[in-house]
Protein backbone atom coordinates (compact mmCIF):
# COMPACT_ATOMS: atom_id res chain seq x y z
CA UNK A 1 0.00 0.00 0.00
CA UNK A 2 2.83 2.40 0.92
CA UNK A 3 4.54 1.78 -2.42
CA UNK A 4 1.29 2.47 -4.27
CA UNK A 5 0.79 5.77 -2.42
CA UNK A 6 4.37 6.81 -3.17
CA UNK A 7 3.92 5.93 -6.83
CA UNK A 8 0.78 8.05 -7.06
CA UNK A 9 2.44 10.98 -5.30
CA UNK A 10 5.53 10.68 -7.50
CA UNK A 11 3.42 10.56 -10.63
CA UNK A 12 1.48 13.63 -9.50
CA UNK A 13 4.72 15.50 -8.84
CA UNK A 14 5.95 14.73 -12.35
CA UNK A 15 2.72 15.99 -13.86
CA UNK A 16 3.04 19.26 -11.92
CA UNK A 17 6.57 19.93 -13.18
CA UNK A 18 6.76 22.96 -15.44
CA UNK A 19 6.67 22.14 -19.13
CA UNK A 20 8.17 24.66 -21.52
CA UNK A 21 7.15 25.26 -25.14
CA UNK A 22 9.06 22.14 -26.17
CA UNK A 23 7.60 19.80 -23.55
CA UNK A 24 9.57 18.08 -20.82
CA UNK A 25 11.31 14.81 -19.91
CA UNK A 26 10.57 13.45 -16.42
CA UNK A 27 11.61 10.33 -14.54
CA UNK A 28 8.96 7.62 -14.09
CA UNK A 29 8.94 4.17 -12.49
CA UNK A 30 11.93 2.03 -13.54
CA UNK A 31 11.95 -1.27 -15.38
CA UNK A 32 12.36 -4.48 -13.41
CA UNK A 33 15.83 -5.05 -14.89
CA UNK A 34 18.64 -2.88 -16.26
CA UNK A 35 18.66 -3.09 -20.06
CA UNK A 36 20.65 -1.78 -23.02
CA UNK A 37 20.61 -2.90 -26.65
CA UNK A 38 17.10 -4.16 -25.93
CA UNK A 39 13.92 -3.55 -27.95
CA UNK A 40 10.69 -1.69 -27.24
CA UNK A 41 7.54 -2.25 -29.30
CA UNK A 42 4.18 -0.47 -29.05
CA UNK A 43 1.40 -3.07 -28.82
CA UNK A 44 -2.17 -2.73 -30.18
CA UNK A 45 -3.47 -2.38 -26.60
CA UNK A 46 -1.33 0.71 -26.05
CA UNK A 47 1.21 -0.98 -23.81
CA UNK A 48 4.92 -1.23 -24.67
CA UNK A 49 6.72 -4.57 -24.86
CA UNK A 50 10.35 -4.48 -23.65
CA UNK A 51 12.52 -7.47 -24.59
CA UNK A 52 16.02 -8.69 -23.83
CA UNK A 53 19.14 -6.58 -23.60
CA UNK A 54 22.76 -6.91 -22.55
CA UNK A 55 24.03 -9.46 -21.78
CA UNK A 56 21.58 -11.61 -23.69
CA UNK A 57 18.87 -11.79 -21.01
CA UNK A 58 15.61 -13.72 -21.58
CA UNK A 59 13.32 -11.52 -19.53
CA UNK A 60 10.61 -9.27 -20.93
CA UNK A 61 8.14 -6.79 -19.46
CA UNK A 62 5.39 -4.44 -20.54
CA UNK A 63 4.86 -0.79 -19.66
CA UNK A 64 1.27 0.24 -18.96
CA UNK A 65 0.84 3.97 -19.71
CA UNK A 66 -2.36 4.11 -17.63
CA UNK A 67 -0.83 2.87 -14.37
CA UNK A 68 2.70 4.03 -15.29
CA UNK A 69 4.12 0.69 -14.16
CA UNK A 70 5.97 -2.26 -15.66
CA UNK A 71 4.61 -5.81 -15.51
CA UNK A 72 6.72 -8.91 -16.07
CA UNK A 73 5.72 -11.26 -18.88
CA UNK A 74 6.79 -14.82 -19.53
CA UNK A 75 10.44 -14.84 -20.66
CA UNK A 76 11.58 -15.24 -24.24
CA UNK A 77 12.55 -18.68 -25.45
CA UNK A 78 16.11 -17.44 -25.98
CA UNK A 79 17.97 -14.60 -24.30
CA UNK A 80 19.22 -11.95 -26.72
CA UNK A 81 20.47 -8.41 -27.26
CA UNK A 82 20.96 -6.54 -30.52
CA UNK A 83 17.86 -8.23 -31.91
CA UNK A 84 14.80 -6.74 -33.61
CA UNK A 85 11.19 -6.73 -32.36
CA UNK A 86 8.65 -5.91 -35.05
CA UNK A 87 4.88 -5.47 -34.69
CA UNK A 88 3.00 -7.54 -37.28
CA UNK A 89 -0.43 -6.83 -38.76
CA UNK A 90 -1.92 -9.66 -36.67
CA UNK A 91 -0.91 -7.88 -33.45
CA UNK A 92 1.92 -10.25 -32.59
CA UNK A 93 5.58 -9.22 -32.33
CA UNK A 94 8.36 -10.90 -34.30
CA UNK A 95 11.58 -11.23 -32.28
CA UNK A 96 14.49 -12.04 -34.61
CA UNK A 97 18.21 -12.67 -34.28
CA UNK A 98 20.51 -10.99 -31.80
CA UNK A 99 23.47 -12.08 -29.72
CA UNK A 100 23.90 -13.86 -26.37
CA UNK A 101 27.46 -15.09 -26.69
CA UNK A 102 26.46 -16.63 -30.00
CA UNK A 103 24.99 -14.98 -33.07
CA UNK A 104 21.39 -16.14 -33.30
CA UNK A 105 19.30 -17.39 -36.20
CA UNK A 106 16.31 -18.09 -33.97
CA UNK A 107 13.04 -16.16 -34.01
CA UNK A 108 9.97 -16.10 -31.80
CA UNK A 109 6.55 -14.53 -31.63
CA UNK A 110 5.07 -12.63 -28.70
CA UNK A 111 1.29 -12.88 -28.31
CA UNK A 112 -0.14 -10.00 -26.22
CA UNK A 113 -3.27 -12.03 -25.43
CA UNK A 114 -1.28 -14.74 -23.62
CA UNK A 115 1.84 -12.69 -22.73
CA UNK A 116 3.89 -15.66 -23.97
CA UNK A 117 6.63 -16.18 -26.54
CA UNK A 118 6.62 -19.12 -28.96
CA UNK A 119 9.21 -20.23 -31.50
CA UNK A 120 8.78 -18.77 -34.98
CA UNK A 121 11.10 -20.69 -37.26
CA UNK A 122 14.73 -20.27 -38.19
CA UNK A 123 16.25 -17.35 -40.05
CA UNK A 124 18.31 -17.96 -43.18
CA UNK A 125 21.33 -16.33 -41.53
CA UNK A 126 22.28 -15.72 -37.91
CA UNK A 127 22.53 -11.96 -37.44
CA UNK A 128 22.74 -9.20 -34.83
CA UNK A 129 22.81 -5.45 -35.28
CA UNK A 130 20.58 -5.81 -38.32
CA UNK A 131 17.47 -3.83 -39.22
CA UNK A 132 13.85 -4.96 -39.59
CA UNK A 133 11.09 -3.10 -41.46
CA UNK A 134 7.48 -4.07 -42.15
CA UNK A 135 6.64 -3.75 -45.86
CA UNK A 136 3.27 -2.83 -47.37
CA UNK A 137 2.55 -6.51 -48.08
CA UNK A 138 2.98 -7.36 -44.39
CA UNK A 139 6.29 -9.11 -44.79
CA UNK A 140 9.31 -8.09 -42.72
CA UNK A 141 12.60 -7.16 -44.38
CA UNK A 142 15.66 -8.03 -42.28
CA UNK A 143 18.93 -6.67 -43.65
CA UNK A 144 22.63 -6.64 -42.86
CA UNK A 145 24.17 -6.93 -39.42
CA UNK A 146 26.99 -9.11 -38.20
CA UNK A 147 26.96 -12.89 -37.95
CA UNK A 148 28.88 -15.99 -36.99
CA UNK A 149 32.65 -15.56 -37.07
CA UNK A 150 32.24 -11.79 -36.82
CA UNK A 151 31.22 -11.71 -40.46
CA UNK A 152 29.65 -8.47 -41.65
CA UNK A 153 26.61 -9.28 -43.72
CA UNK A 154 25.28 -8.01 -47.02
CA UNK A 155 22.52 -10.62 -47.07
CA UNK A 156 18.85 -9.87 -46.45
CA UNK A 157 15.78 -12.01 -45.90
CA UNK A 158 12.00 -11.76 -45.65
CA UNK A 159 9.68 -13.10 -42.97
CA UNK A 160 6.14 -13.90 -44.11
CA UNK A 161 3.62 -13.94 -41.21
CA UNK A 162 1.18 -15.99 -43.31
CA UNK A 163 3.57 -18.92 -43.72
CA UNK A 164 5.79 -18.32 -40.70
CA UNK A 165 8.85 -18.79 -42.91
CA UNK A 166 11.99 -16.84 -43.73
CA UNK A 167 13.11 -16.65 -47.37
CA UNK A 168 16.03 -14.99 -49.12
CA UNK A 169 15.75 -11.74 -51.05
CA UNK A 170 18.27 -9.52 -52.82
CA UNK A 171 21.53 -8.59 -51.10
CA UNK A 172 22.88 -5.22 -50.06
CA UNK A 173 25.68 -3.93 -52.27
CA UNK A 174 27.77 -3.39 -49.13
CA UNK A 175 27.97 -5.44 -45.91
CA UNK A 176 26.92 -3.16 -43.08
CA UNK A 177 26.06 -3.05 -39.37
CA UNK A 178 24.88 -0.08 -37.26
CA UNK A 179 23.02 1.25 -40.30
CA UNK A 180 19.43 2.49 -40.46
CA UNK A 181 16.45 1.26 -42.46
CA UNK A 182 13.52 3.61 -43.05
CA UNK A 183 10.22 2.69 -44.70
CA UNK A 184 9.32 5.38 -47.24
CA UNK A 185 5.84 6.52 -48.27
CA UNK A 186 6.39 5.04 -51.74
CA UNK A 187 6.73 1.58 -50.18
CA UNK A 188 10.49 1.34 -50.65
CA UNK A 189 13.12 1.18 -47.88
CA UNK A 190 16.10 3.51 -47.44
CA UNK A 191 19.23 1.84 -46.02
CA UNK A 192 21.78 4.41 -44.82
CA UNK A 193 25.32 4.36 -43.48
CA UNK A 194 26.71 1.83 -41.04
CA UNK A 195 30.10 0.20 -40.84
CA UNK A 196 32.16 -2.88 -41.51
CA UNK A 197 35.07 -4.10 -39.38
CA UNK A 198 36.27 -3.13 -35.94
CA UNK A 199 38.64 -0.48 -34.70
CA UNK A 200 41.30 0.35 -35.69
CA UNK A 201 40.34 -0.94 -39.15
CA UNK A 202 36.64 -0.03 -39.12
CA UNK A 203 35.20 1.35 -42.36
CA UNK A 204 32.27 3.77 -41.98
CA UNK A 205 29.93 4.49 -44.87
CA UNK A 206 28.25 7.53 -46.35
CA UNK A 207 26.66 5.22 -48.91
CA UNK A 208 22.95 4.41 -49.06
CA UNK A 209 20.75 1.90 -50.85
CA UNK A 210 17.07 1.58 -51.74
CA UNK A 211 15.18 -1.71 -51.44
CA UNK A 212 12.26 -2.19 -53.82
CA UNK A 213 9.82 -4.91 -52.68
CA UNK A 214 8.44 -5.15 -56.23
CA UNK A 215 11.78 -6.39 -57.57
CA UNK A 216 13.24 -7.82 -54.37
CA UNK A 217 16.47 -5.95 -55.09
CA UNK A 218 18.62 -3.23 -53.56
CA UNK A 219 20.02 -0.44 -55.73
CA UNK A 220 22.73 2.03 -54.91
CA UNK A 221 21.44 5.51 -54.04
CA UNK A 222 23.08 8.87 -53.37
CA UNK A 223 25.64 9.28 -50.61
CA UNK A 224 24.84 11.09 -47.38
CA UNK A 225 26.67 14.35 -46.76
CA UNK A 226 29.04 12.54 -44.39
CA UNK A 227 29.94 9.06 -43.21
CA UNK A 228 27.81 7.86 -40.29
CA UNK A 229 27.30 4.82 -38.12
CA UNK A 230 25.40 4.38 -34.86
CA UNK A 231 23.14 7.22 -36.04
CA UNK A 232 19.37 7.34 -36.39
CA UNK A 233 16.87 8.03 -39.16
CA UNK A 234 13.13 8.67 -39.05
CA UNK A 235 10.39 9.32 -41.59
CA UNK A 236 8.94 12.81 -41.17
CA UNK A 237 5.32 13.75 -41.77
CA UNK A 238 6.11 15.27 -45.19
CA UNK A 239 7.72 12.05 -46.45
CA UNK A 240 11.32 13.16 -46.11
CA UNK A 241 13.79 11.35 -43.84
CA UNK A 242 15.66 13.09 -41.01
CA UNK A 243 19.07 11.55 -40.27
CA UNK A 244 20.75 12.59 -37.01
CA UNK A 245 24.04 12.09 -35.21
CA UNK A 246 26.26 9.06 -35.37
CA UNK A 247 30.02 9.07 -35.29
CA UNK A 248 33.23 8.57 -37.19
CA UNK A 249 35.95 6.00 -36.40
CA UNK A 250 36.55 7.49 -32.94
CA UNK A 251 33.03 6.64 -31.72
CA UNK A 252 32.34 8.80 -28.64
CA UNK A 253 35.17 11.24 -29.39
CA UNK A 254 33.93 11.52 -32.95
CA UNK A 255 30.19 11.81 -32.26
CA UNK A 256 28.31 14.25 -34.50
CA UNK A 257 26.02 17.21 -33.89
CA UNK A 258 25.17 17.22 -37.57
CA UNK A 259 21.90 16.24 -39.23
CA UNK A 260 20.71 15.90 -42.80
CA UNK A 261 17.52 15.27 -44.73
CA UNK A 262 16.84 12.78 -47.51
CA UNK A 263 14.24 13.83 -50.09
CA UNK A 264 12.74 10.83 -51.94
CA UNK A 265 11.41 13.15 -54.66
CA UNK A 266 14.93 14.15 -55.69
CA UNK A 267 16.84 11.18 -54.31
CA UNK A 268 19.30 13.55 -52.65
CA UNK A 269 20.62 14.40 -49.19
CA UNK A 270 21.08 17.94 -47.86
CA UNK A 271 22.45 19.18 -44.54
CA UNK A 272 20.06 20.78 -42.10
CA UNK A 273 20.54 22.62 -38.80
CA UNK A 274 22.96 21.13 -36.29
CA UNK A 275 21.82 19.71 -32.97
CA UNK A 276 22.92 21.34 -29.73
CA UNK A 277 24.54 18.10 -28.49
CA UNK A 278 26.65 15.49 -30.24
CA UNK A 279 24.88 12.10 -30.26
CA UNK A 280 25.62 8.51 -31.20
CA UNK A 281 24.34 5.02 -30.32
CA UNK A 282 20.82 6.39 -30.65
CA UNK A 283 19.24 4.03 -33.20
CA UNK A 284 15.47 3.78 -32.84
CA UNK A 285 15.15 6.70 -30.42
CA UNK A 286 14.12 9.44 -32.84
CA UNK A 287 10.34 9.87 -33.01
CA UNK A 288 8.04 11.89 -35.26
CA UNK A 289 5.29 13.50 -33.20
CA UNK A 290 1.66 14.10 -34.22
CA UNK A 291 2.32 17.77 -35.02
CA UNK A 292 5.22 16.91 -37.35
CA UNK A 293 8.01 17.87 -34.97
CA UNK A 294 10.67 15.24 -34.26
CA UNK A 295 11.93 14.22 -30.82
CA UNK A 296 15.58 13.16 -30.78
CA UNK A 297 15.47 11.43 -27.43
CA UNK A 298 18.79 9.70 -26.78
CA UNK A 299 22.49 9.53 -27.56
CA UNK A 300 23.20 12.31 -25.03
CA UNK A 301 22.12 13.48 -21.56
CA UNK A 302 19.27 15.63 -22.86
CA UNK A 303 16.65 15.30 -25.59
CA UNK A 304 16.09 17.76 -28.43
CA UNK A 305 13.11 18.65 -30.58
CA UNK A 306 13.45 19.36 -34.32
CA UNK A 307 10.95 21.67 -35.98
CA UNK A 308 10.96 21.10 -39.76
CA UNK A 309 9.05 24.35 -40.35
CA UNK A 310 11.77 26.42 -38.67
CA UNK A 311 14.61 24.05 -39.55
CA UNK A 312 15.82 24.23 -35.95
CA UNK A 313 16.64 22.02 -32.96
CA UNK A 314 15.78 23.04 -29.38
CA UNK A 315 16.83 21.40 -26.11
CA UNK A 316 13.97 19.77 -24.19
CA UNK A 317 13.85 20.57 -20.43
CA UNK A 318 14.66 17.69 -18.09
CA UNK A 319 17.58 15.32 -18.39
CA UNK A 320 18.66 11.71 -17.91
CA UNK A 321 21.56 12.40 -15.55
CA UNK A 322 24.03 10.90 -18.03
CA UNK A 323 24.21 9.95 -21.68
CA UNK A 324 21.49 7.50 -22.83
CA UNK A 325 23.20 5.09 -25.24
CA UNK A 326 21.53 2.03 -26.82
CA UNK A 327 18.25 2.99 -25.12
CA UNK A 328 14.75 2.88 -26.62
CA UNK A 329 12.13 5.56 -27.26
CA UNK A 330 8.51 4.68 -28.05
CA UNK A 331 5.72 7.10 -28.93
CA UNK A 332 2.54 6.23 -27.04
CA UNK A 333 -1.01 6.69 -28.33
CA UNK A 334 -1.44 9.97 -26.46
CA UNK A 335 1.75 11.45 -27.96
CA UNK A 336 3.86 10.94 -24.88
CA UNK A 337 7.17 9.13 -25.46
CA UNK A 338 8.54 6.38 -23.21
CA UNK A 339 12.34 6.35 -22.97
CA UNK A 340 13.80 3.23 -21.35
CA UNK A 341 17.15 1.86 -20.27
CA UNK A 342 20.42 2.26 -22.11
CA UNK A 343 23.87 2.71 -20.68
CA UNK A 344 26.04 5.72 -19.90
CA UNK A 345 29.55 6.66 -20.99
CA UNK A 346 31.01 4.13 -18.51
CA UNK A 347 28.76 1.34 -19.89
CA UNK A 348 26.73 1.29 -16.68
CA UNK A 349 23.42 -0.26 -17.70
CA UNK A 350 20.27 1.42 -16.40
CA UNK A 351 16.77 0.26 -15.48
CA UNK A 352 15.63 3.88 -15.56
CA UNK A 353 12.61 5.15 -17.47
CA UNK A 354 11.58 8.61 -18.51
CA UNK A 355 8.50 10.09 -20.12
CA UNK A 356 8.49 12.94 -22.61
CA UNK A 357 5.31 14.99 -22.36
CA UNK A 358 4.17 17.56 -24.88
CA UNK A 359 3.57 21.20 -23.82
Amino acid sequence: MTRRILAVLFGSFCCLATRGPHGRVDTVNPMHEPRAAHCATLLPNGQVLITGGMSGIRSAETFDPVTMTYLSTYPMQTGRAGHTATLLANGKVLIAGGYNGNYLDTAELYDPSTRRFTTAGTMITARSGHTAVVLQNGRVLLAGGVGTGWTFLSSAELYDPRTGRFTTTGSLSTPRESHTATFLKNGKVLIAGGHRGRRPSVVIYASTEIYDPATGAFRTAANMTQRRHKHDAVLMADGRVLIVGGADERDRDGAYRTAEIYNPATGSFAPTAEMHLARYKLSGTTVTMSDGQVLVACGAAKAELFDPARNAFEIVPGEFGSDRLFATATRLRDDRVLIAGGYDETIRISSGSWLYRRP
